[in-house]
């Protein structure tokens, strides 16, 4: 077996009105005593009040970045800014630009950061990969996980609520992520953790057992969807790569971006590539589609807005994006014939 590094959260809180409390946390923590807060401006306005006062009365500097695109420039701006503060730790708040910041900053000036998600829309609020502006590829890269997660479960219930349905669409695909990466472990010899499989097959069983009370949009729901990203995010650090939570599903997630750019979130579009690489992998593809029906989550093109072509192309596409890894479209080979079957057959066009 290959030697590879794991990087683990050390702290993770979850509840009610945590957010107010991150002074503590932080003074706990013992990371120093100056940091900065990156978020947007939307989110300033939102977090301010409740982080500043604890901030300053756990006797803690910082200062306040309001962010720009996610892209490579404004993280290295961000951890030069870093360096000319002597900043000792960032703190990334807001729904995933701003954590992505955070990650690459903290990684280009070797400092650690906390992760303050505003949303529950994806597994980014916990693990080492980010997706930035810049790259030669429309897929993420690794950086650096948080040190520390606080999940303010009030503040992310405000969040609009297809953000959460989201999150969901992107938990049900490790069911087809573990299966592609257990078939390159067959295939090919890549290294294949058992350990970290089994987390993330936890976390999007944790959702199809709770999709009723997920969809009731209670405290409840919320902190199972939360706790489900979090375990997700920490499966990839233990595996060392985005195997265990990223697969054919995302791929081709990631050929809709190239070939119906804005039309559905990054979840909702994994929720439905697991509907179809499920049915490839002779899964149970019915009792996902099932479940984001309950959860309220798209399983057909026509309501993310994209048409029946346009899901055909991205399927085709997909094996391309990653051609290192083997996952089972390598198998399916799909043409644009079969791709269009397969998407027909399963119900998403």
């Amino acid at each position: 077996m290959p030697a590879h590094v794991m990087e683990l959260p050390r702290v993770v809180v979850v509840g009610r009105e945590v957010a107010g409390k991150i002074g503590g946390t932080l003074q706990d923590l013992e990371l120093g005593n100056t940091g900065i807060v990156l978020s947007g401006a939307n989110v300033k306005q939102l977090l301010a009040w409740r982080l500043e006062p604890s901030l300053r009365e756990s006797g803690l500097k910082f200062s306040w970045q309001v962010v720009g695109e996610s892209s490579f420039a404004e993280a290295e701006r961000i951890a030069l800014l870093a360096r000319e503060e002597k900043a000792d730790f960032l703190i990334g708040a807001g729904g995933g630009r701003s954590i992505d910041i955070a990650k690459l900053a903290s990684f280009n000036c070797k400092i650690p950061f906390v992760s303050v998600p505003t949303s529950a829309s994806h597994d980014g609020i916990s693990s080492p990969f980010c997706s930035v502006r810049g790259l030669d590829r429309p897929y993420s890269i690794v950086a650096k996980p948080p040190i520390a997660i606080i999940a303010d479960t009030d503040l992310i219930s405000k969040a609009p609520h297809k953000l959460l349905v989201s999150g969901c669409g992107d938990l049900l695909s490790k069911k087809t992520a573990v299966k592609d990466w257990e078939l390159s472990y067959v295939k090919t010899g890549e290294y294949f953790g058992r350990y970290s499989a089994n987390l993330a097959l936890l976390s999007a069983n944790m959702i199809l057992e709770d999709a009723e009370i997920i969809s009731s949009i209670t405290d409840e729901g919320i902190s199972v969807v939360v706790e489900a990203l979090i375990s997700s995010g920490v499966a990839a650090g233990i595996a060392g790569s985005s195997r265990p939570c990223s697969g054919s599903e995302h791929l081709f997630s990631h050929a809709m971006d190239i070939v119906a750019p804005g039309k559905g979130l990054h979840g909702e579009k994994c929720g439905m590539g697991t509907i179809m690489m499920a049915r490839l992998h002779g899964l149970d593809y019915g009792e996902i589609r099932k479940t984001l029906k309950i959860i309220g989550s798209p399983v057909r093109a026509s309501e993310i807005g994209a048409s029946s072509d346009e899901i055909v192309k991205a399927l085709v596409l997909a094996r391309s994006i990653r051609k290192e890894r083997y996952t089972i479209l390598e198998e399916a080979k799909l043409t644009e014939e079969s791709a269009r079957e397969l998407a027909l057959d399963v119900g998403v066009i």
